[in-house]
């Protein structure tokens, strides 16, 4: 989601440089504001009880995060740390209300970036309950695709075959194996380590 930024700067939002792996926020800290990327690049991920990473998304330019806490009173599901050098705008969730009450066209936005987003979640886990590594991979290049606009062409995946691993559950070995399997027979392409799907 995007809210104009100069609204932003309005109702008392500012902007803060991150550098690459800076914390934004820590898995279990209430929610006490809404973050949106004005430069770079954010991970959110949940540690399982064996120490392994869970990436819950990849949020880039123009888009907003971790903001369902802020709605029902909760903390924090996962921990969000700068990917790259980037620029975080933040605004107060008292303001950040008070605007939502004045615009209402962006409390409905809101509506339904939550309901694509559920839908997308439930998407995914009726795949990752698959067994297959192939098919666990394939739903998750064609949501990106689908969330691109980019159903009907070939797209350069901007995802590391690490993270890749983190968003399917699987073993980073595994992911390069099945990776390498597709690309043998023409499911997807693979130039200069680069992914094309």
């Amino acid at each position: 989601m995007q809210i104009d930024t100069d609204i932003l700067f309005t109702w008392g939002a500012v902007a803060k440089k991150c550098h690459k792996n800076d914390l934004i926020f820590s898995e279990g800290e209430t929610a006490q504001s809404y973050y949106q990327i004005y430069e770079g690049s954010v991970k959110m991920f949940y540690t399982c009880e064996d120490g392994k990473e869970v990436t819950l998304g990849i949020f880039n330019e123009g888009e907003s995060f971790g903001e369902p806490p802020l709605f029902n009173e909760e903390s924090y599901q996962g921990t969000a740390i700068a990917r790259c050098d980037a620029v975080i705008i933040k605004l107060c969730k008292f303001n950040f209300f008070a605007m939502l009450r004045e615009y209402p066209l962006i409390s409905n936005a809101f509506l339904t970036l939550f309901a694509n987003r559920i839908y997308s979640r439930i998407t995914s886990s009726k795949h990752l309950v698959s067994q297959r590594p192939e098919q666990r991979i394939r739903s998750f290049l064609e949501t990106y695709k689908k969330n691109q606009n980019a159903s009907d062409r070939k797209l350069l995946i901007p995802y590391t075959r690490q993270e890749i691993a983190d968003f399917t559950h699987l073993r980073v070995e595994t992911v390069i194996r099945t990776l390498t399997a597709m690309h043998r027979n023409n499911s997807l392409e693979i130039f200069n380590h680069k992914i094309y799907f």
